[in-house]
């Protein structure tokens, strides 16, 4: 047992941000996996650690901290190890403008797409008086809407093209930000490239018209460089579900 517990789901997104930041870190956690498809996270056991069900969570002692880019911060500047954030006042801000373009802007659009094509139909499945059960204990009613729309299908065109614009959208600015420097926001590994990762991991599979070695070489460098970390690697591996095998696409190098 550790003072540290992490409740979280799979590898990636928000889940998957302070998961590698402790790993990066060398930091001992006790990890709690919470099946999002399974509602953990709205059920008793949760809401006692996070009253709004909403994850990632994380227990230092007796702190409770919730908000994955937050808590990402919060365990660079608590504990030993490998420095996340670059020293130069410039290179910090350009970290949290990349975190908070993923967070605010590219993120929403990323989980659009990845609750209607995976997240849904995955749990459509189940019972619908299930169903409407588990939707009716979400803590937060703008999540109940998005789980309805998600199970339902219901994301209209319009919300669909303009998520799908931004990803466009942001994938030129990656690659334009990656064509300066080998990292995303600094000349050296940080928070901004563990949010970006967990986000952008799965481009080349899901946008492979708009991502590819050919039109996107600096995300693909950036991403298996990323993807090649042991940090990385051994976060991976806590994965469950079909949606933690995609990362493996980064394990193909380029021609």
């Amino acid at each position: 047992m550790t003072d540290v517990a992490l409740y979280h789901w799979e590898p990636n997104a928000n889940s998957g941000k302070p998961m590698l930041a402790l790993m990066e870190k060398g930091v001992a956690f006790d990890s709690h996996y919470l099946d999002l498809l399974n509602f953990d996270q709205h059920k008793p056991a949760y809401l006692a650690v996070n009253p709004l069900g909403t994850i990632p969570a994380m227990t230092h002692g007796d702190r409770v901290l919730t908000e994955s880019t937050a808590i990402m911060e919060y365990v660079d500047e608590a504990f030993d190890g490998p420095r996340l954030m670059p020293g130069d006042p410039v290179d910090q801000w350009r970290v949290r403008w990349w975190m908070k373009f993923m967070d605010q802007w590219l993120g929403p659009s990323f989980s659009m797409i990845g609750w209607s094509i995976f997240i849904g139909p995955s749990v459509r499945q189940k019972d619908p008086a299930e169903l409407e059960a588990a939707i009716e204990r979400i803590p937060m009613p703008e999540r109940r809407v998005a789980w309805r729309k998600a199970i339902g299908g219901t994301f209209s065109a319009e919300e669909m093209a303009e998520s799908q614009r931004r990803v466009g959208l942001g994938i030129v600015f990656l690659e334009q930000a990656l064509a300066k420097r080998e990292w995303l926001a600094s000349d050296s590994y940080s928070l901004a490239d563990i949010n970006g990762f967990n986000l952008a991991y799965a481009l080349p599979l899901s946008q492979p018209t708009l991502s590819n070695d050919t039109l996107t070489p600096n995300i693909m460098r950036w991403l298996r460089a990323i993807y090649a970390r042991p940090a990385t690697k051994a976060c991976w591996a806590m994965g469950r579900t079909p949606m933690a095998k995609r990362v493996a696409i980064l394990e193909g190098k380029p021609a």
